[in-house]
């Protein structure tokens, strides 16, 4: 059984690298600040920039923020070669090291965040004029 659960983590890492860059208004904005997330940790990193997040079959939450702009994005996991290979080597078992591990699911490798300038206040709502009854014809 031991041997088994063995076969999940040679076919698939656990981590990732994934490379962040940030838009705003069709030009690179640098310095900004990246939150990343999923279920199996959080990590920061300034863009343009990458870091090594921890692979999970649970989607990766970005929420990037410097001054009056921000951005966020949610990276999907998706299923990679190495759990077909793992649930051959190691059948249930493999798939299910994979799955509790993440390393046989993978995010998208650069991600572009569009910034949006947040210091500009949404226009307000149109107040709602108070409607008079009709009265009812007889």
């Amino acid at each position: 059984m031991l041997a088994l659960t063995g076969c999940a983590s040679v076919a698939g890492e656990k981590f990732q690298p994934v490379s962040i860059q940030t838009i705003h208004e069709s030009a690179e904005v640098s310095g900004i600040g990246c939150n990343l997330s999923n279920d199996a940790g959080n990590w920061f990193v300034v863009s343009p920039g990458s870091i090594m997040v921890h692979k999970s079959t649970g989607d990766l939450i970005i929420d990037c923020k410097k001054g009056n702009l921000a951005g966020n994005s949610t990276l999907v996991s998706k299923s990679n070669g190495a759990v077909w290979g793992n649930i051959l080597l190691g059948g249930g078992i493999g798939y299910l090291v994979d799955r509790n591990t993440g390393a046989g699911f993978d995010y998208p490798n650069t991600t572009t965040i569009m910034m949006r300038d947040v210091s500009i206040a949404p226009a307000a709502p149109l107040p709602v004029q108070a409607v008079a009854e009709i009265p009812k014809a007889n």
